[in-house]
């Protein structure tokens, strides 16, 4: 028989216990949704778990935490980072589950998996999770199962539109893709680009990663076999984004990227969302667990909207690429 999920339990938290095994810097936080917290009114601790810092998982997180300032709900967070560790990443799951935190949000793949290795009770809701099946962290989108629910980061008209984009637009018939074939959601995403280009001229060259010391190395050695660079939301790669970008910049390759937050730091152009939406939508989520009672089984996962073309101008003089008109109707721009 299942443990019942526990939600909802009154705790009071008011010092993070620093993760001296985790590698963490040491601006472990902890924050509260409310200055006070409403006299009398529940209040809840929740482990905040996320993989590495970059912009977009950045705005996830900063997300998740507003849904609780705009709910007034009083909250404290025990945000912890496993700076791109696996190791840290279970250390800090296991940290909260020990703690009896009342729920925990984890923001990639990583960290829901960590999270839900530590735990079967805790309700865990997570974000920037591309397949949740495949990663094994839900039974299906629509029913979730188990103690764990979230939103994910694939819009499911992404991939395909930009792989057409770069076909269609730019001639482009080899995509190099330079990933950590140690993520899960990277290894379903480079399948998702395979199935796109189905019926073109155009083929993949990968290049594999394990660290992000590895990224300008790999993208360097794709140079003279692509027309373009494909960077999908890989954590190691995305945190190591600039790499790429030097690399595309000298060399004149396209960039394309997975996500909103990279055309702004330098590539080419994304079809994409903010990830603060999916962050907020997850806090949401959390919520509806803590307050309602509800269980994340019976919550499904949801997609991130408002899928958009962004294109930096900038990036575009960088690299050698001449802006059509014709794209007028169909992006917006950042200079």
């Amino acid at each position: 028989m299942k443990k019942p999920l526990k939600i909802g339990a009154a705790l009071s938290m008011t010092a993070v216990l620093l993760l001296a095994a985790c590698g963490n810097d040491d601006t472990s936080s902890e924050e509260n949704a409310t200055d006070n917290g409403a006299s009398g009114e529940e209040s809840y601790t929740i482990g905040i778990t996320q993989i590495v810092e970059h912009p977009s998982l950045d705005a996830a997180t900063d997300g998740f935490k507003k849904a609780f300032v705009d709910a007034g709900i009083d909250v404290t967070f025990d945000e912890q980072n496993a700076q791109n560790d696996q190791n840290n990443s279970l250390t800090i799951a296991q940290k909260f589950a020990g703690d009896n935190v009342d729920l925990i949000f984890a923001n990639s793949t990583p960290s829901a998996q960590s999270s839900l290795n530590a735990t079967t009770d805790i309700p865990i809701v997570f974000t920037s999770v591309t397949d949740a099946v495949g990663a094994n962290l839900v039974e299906s989108m629509e029913a979730p199962g188990g103690n764990v629910t979230g939103t994910t980061d694939t819009h499911p008209e992404a991939i395909p539109s930009t792989v057409d984009f770069m076909v269609e637009q730019l001639g482009v018939k080899s995509i190099g893709m330079v990933y950590n074939a140690g993520e899960s959601n990277s290894v379903a995403q480079v399948e998702m680009v395979k199935e796109a280009i189905e019926g073109t001229d155009a083929k993949v060259e990968e290049a594999a990663v394990s660290t992000s010391a590895d990224v300008k190395q790999a993208a360097e050695s794709l140079v003279g076999k692509v027309d373009a660079f494909y960077i999908i939301t890989d954590n190691t790669v995305v945190s190591a984004l600039e790499s790429v970008i030097g690399v595309s910049n000298d060399e004149d390759i396209p960039l394309f990227v997975g996500e909103l937050d990279s055309v702004a730091r330098g590539g080419f152009a994304a079809y994409g969302f903010e990830y603060g939406d999916i962050g907020y939508e997850a806090g949401q989520l959390a919520i509806q667990i803590l307050q309602d009672g509800t269980a994340p089984a019976d919550l499904p996962v949801q997609y991130p909207g408002n899928l958009k073309l962004l294109i930096n101008k900038q990036a575009a003089e960088e690299m050698g690429i001449e802006i059509k008109p014709e794209w007028d109707d169909i992006a917006e721009y950042i200079e």
